[in-house]
């Protein structure tokens, strides 16, 4: 049976239609070049999102530089005053404040990817369109919010005197990595939310158990050495840690990067094939 699905013209904004034959049996793939024609449909998927989150706020876009600021604030009061935790060498409010732009990111990201079927219900029932663009276009938003948020580190670093290292010119490879675990676990929860509600409620539980495992507030190093393996298995772990060592100079992850980096090639390549394998059910399960 043919279809018309919609696809993101070079015009602006503006989407047209194309005709096309979906595919009805056999087993799902990952087509990178259908995802590369509808690439910019995933941007318009982008923009709408951060025009919906910001929407009739008085703040607006001064809340992606408010949250993590007033993060900084109260960790860098409760763990790194009170509790006098380690930050590996470096003020505490620069260490915990690059911690939380790798994790506000993720988690935020993670959050927006999960629930994007579920809120693009009508998109998906109504019209034939690679579904992956979906979670993948929230998670783009999000790296927007990214950007923003590393622009803060500049006058915390200065105020901290704390001048950036020569690796400082690897943070767009920890951000891309960072980008591609929001992806990853983004993947697994958009699939699982559309075919089981109760994801929608554990997220906040399993994101707020995520964060106190990964090493935001506190420093790698106070895992100890004999479990620090398992510890990267975490791959926040080692994105978190790899931040900081481009931005800080902290001590360098070390052989434990690769088992993060490790971790999360499993989760990504896992999360590719559970989408693909339920979205065959995505219009009849939502």
């Amino acid at each position: 049976m043919r279809r018309l699905r919609p696809y993101a013209a070079n015009t602006g904004s503006e989407l047209r239609w194309r005709e096309i034959t979906p595919p009805t049996s056999g087993v799902p793939r990952l087509n990178l070049r259908e995802l590369w024609d509808y690439r910019d449909l995933a941007f318009i998927l982008a923009k709408r999102e951060l025009q919906l989150t910001y929407r009739q706020t008085l703040l607006g876009v001064a809340w992606v530089v408010l949250q993590p600021l007033v993060g900084t604030i109260v960790f860098s009061v409760v763990f790194g005053q009170l509790a006098q935790l380690p930050s590996d060498g470096v003020p505490y409010a620069a260490f915990v404040l690059t911690g939380l732009t790798v994790w506000m990111f993720v988690s935020g990201a993670v959050s927006s990817a999960a629930d994007s079927l579920v809120h693009d219900r009508d998109l998906v029932t109504k019209v034939y369109f690679p579904r992956l663009l979906a979670p993948l276009g929230a998670v783009l938003a999000c790296t927007v919010e990214l950007f923003i948020t590393l622009m803060l580190l500049i006058p915390v670093l200065a105020i901290t005197r704390v001048v950036p290292p020569l690796q400082v010119i690897t943070v767009p490879l920890w951000m891309l990595a960072a980008v591609l675990l929001a992806v990853a676990v983004g993947l697994w929860l958009a699939a699982s939310n559309v075919l089981y509600r109760d994801v929608q409620y554990l997220l906040g539980f399993l994101l707020q158990i995520w964060l106190f495992v990964s090493p935001v507030a506190f420093s790698s190093s106070l895992v100890p050495e004999r479990w620090r393996w398992a510890y990267f298995l975490n791959p926040a772990a080692g994105v978190i840690d790899g931040m900081r060592w481009a931005v800080l100079d902290t001590p360098w992850p070390g052989r434990y990067l690769a088992i993060s980096a490790a971790a999360l090639l499993v989760i990504l390549v896992g999360g590719v094939g559970w989408f693909n394998y339920a979205e065959q059910t995505f219009a009849d399960a939502i």
